[in-house]
């Protein structure tokens, strides 16, 4: 029975050492990375130092005509930041007036994407007559970024228009200034 049991005990330690064998390194082995991509939405309009504009009418020199815009401003873009989710294939920018100005139409246009970005930029729509209610100024935005900085993303023109399209030319009052603010958004769809 000694003998048995010793070489049981063989067998058992041959089996194991055996079975150590087969994991010792080959020439193939592999591991995992685990990647963490975020979700963002971030917007904002440049130059950060200089996005306050002026913009006004210049007083007609005959008597019967209207006063007329001094001109538009060319001068703020608009960057954004973007990676969708999974949830929410595109994004929206929209834009909104947080006071109307009685008698005056403030138009925004933003020209298609230009500059140092990449990705799926958005499509830009047409003249806006901004308004208190967000309007979509930029749609179809997917995983994008515009680019930081004047020249780069969508460059924004405004201008005024009394007793525009909207606006009633009856409503306007002399004001020395009225300060109105432009909010935009990015959004998911």
């Amino acid at each position: 029975m000694t003998k048995t049991t010793f070489s049981l005990a063989m067998s058992l330690a041959a089996l194991a050492f055996s079975t150590n064998l087969k994991a010792q390194d080959t020439n193939k082995d592999d591991h995992t990375i685990t990647i963490t991509v975020p979700e963002v939405a971030i917007v904002d309009i440049e130059p950060s130092a200089t996005k306050n504009i002026t913009l006004g009418f210049t007083p007609p020199t005959e008597a019967g005509l209207p006063i007329v815009s001094s001109g538009s401003n060319n001068t703020l873009w608009l960057n954004y930041s973007s990676i969708k989710s999974v949830a929410d294939p595109t994004r929206n920018v929209s834009v909104s007036l947080n006071a109307v100005i009685p008698g005056i139409d403030i138009n925004v246009t933003a020209a298609a994407a230009t500059g140092a970005g990449g990705g799926t930029l958005g499509t830009p729509s047409a003249q806006l007559t901004l308004s208190a209610a967000d309007q979509t100024i930029i749609s179809g935005i997917g995983s994008a970024y515009t680019g930081n900085g004047a020249n780069n993303g969508h460059n924004l023109t405004y201008a005024l228009a009394a007793g525009g399209s909207v606006a009633n030319y009856a409503d306007l009052q002399a004001t020395a200034t009225t300060v109105a603010t432009v909010t935009y958004t990015i959004s998911d769809n």
